[in-house]
């Protein structure tokens, strides 16, 4: 059944990045902008790029307009990714983390991204066509409830969105359906250090932004335990303050969340 104020927060997440979808490369963070991303400046988001795990050479190698600055890590660092393996980018957005796969699975391999807004899975396939990605497609639905078939995915990458999701149990529980036995999560999101102030807690464009949709350690532990997970590993990156602080400058975000590092795996046998 759906929950009226899971649906709220969905809609708000869409309308703010449907706007950075459809804005100009590079405007996404205009004053009071809702969604969270890097300074407009293009070099200086190349910059903080490389400063969350990118190397100058992942940067160059997606098309122009994939990179829109949105995500807090780099989960390809993680993912440990094979020729010849099928990914699925959880809020893939204009498919930046989706083409970077892509050249680490050949043109043997699969990359499935969806995303719940239209406008990003619009922008993703056009760059998908512009680059000639053709093992490469992307999909329009819900992270909770994955346009995925059972059992079908080697390896789940997503960047700086399940903090976005307002029922976060059932993201771990329909990744866990979709991946085949001994599949993985490689994952880079935000972690809450310590309590938001009530003022950043309630603030729309702090959910939006990937701020107050965050939960602690233990309870994103506890969620992915759930739903059948074994060898959790959460990292928090105390480098990541100052490429969090651009997020909402002067507030102070950065001495309450942190990007991390998220890795599990679903054991071969349950």
């Amino acid at each position: 059944m759906s929950h009226p104020d899971h649906d709220h927060l969905r809609q708000q997440v869409r309308q703010a990045y449907g706007a950075v979808a459809r804005a100009d490369a590079g405007s996404c963070c205009a004053p009071n902008a809702s969604a969270c991303c890097a300074p407009s400046d293009a070099s200086v988001a190349a910059l903080l790029a490389r400063g969350i795990g990118y190397a100058a050479d992942e940067l160059a190698a997606v098309p122009e307009g994939a990179n829109l600055g949105l995500g807090c890590g780099n989960p390809q660092a993680i993912a440990g990714l094979k020729p010849g393996e099928t990914v699925l980018d959880l809020g893939s957005g204009a498919g930046f983390d989706c083409f970077l796969a892509a050249r680490a699975v050949g043109t043997g391999g699969r990359v499935i991204g969806v995303d719940m807004t239209p406008d990003m899975v619009s922008k993703a396939r056009a760059n998908a066509h512009k680059g000639g990605y053709d093992q490469v497609e992307f999909r329009l639905g819900e992270i909770e409830h994955l346009p995925v078939a059972d059992a079908t995915v080697d390896v789940i990458i997503s960047n700086c969105v399940i903090n976005l999701s307002p029922d976060k149990a059932q993201v771990f529980l329909d990744a866990w359906r979709v991946l085949k036995p001994g599949g993985r999560l490689a994952i880079s999101d935000i972690v809450l250090l310590a309590d938001l102030p009530g003022a950043l807690r309630d603030e729309a464009a702090m959910y939006t932004g990937c701020v107050s949709g965050a939960v602690d350690i233990p309870t994103l532990e506890g969620f992915m335990a759930a739903a059948g997970f074994r060898q959790i590993q959460i990292q928090p990156k105390a480098a990541s303050a100052e490429y969090i602080a651009q997020w909402a400058p002067g507030r102070g975000i950065e001495r309450y969340i942190a990007s991390a590092s998220i890795e599990a795996v679903k054991p071969e046998k349950s």
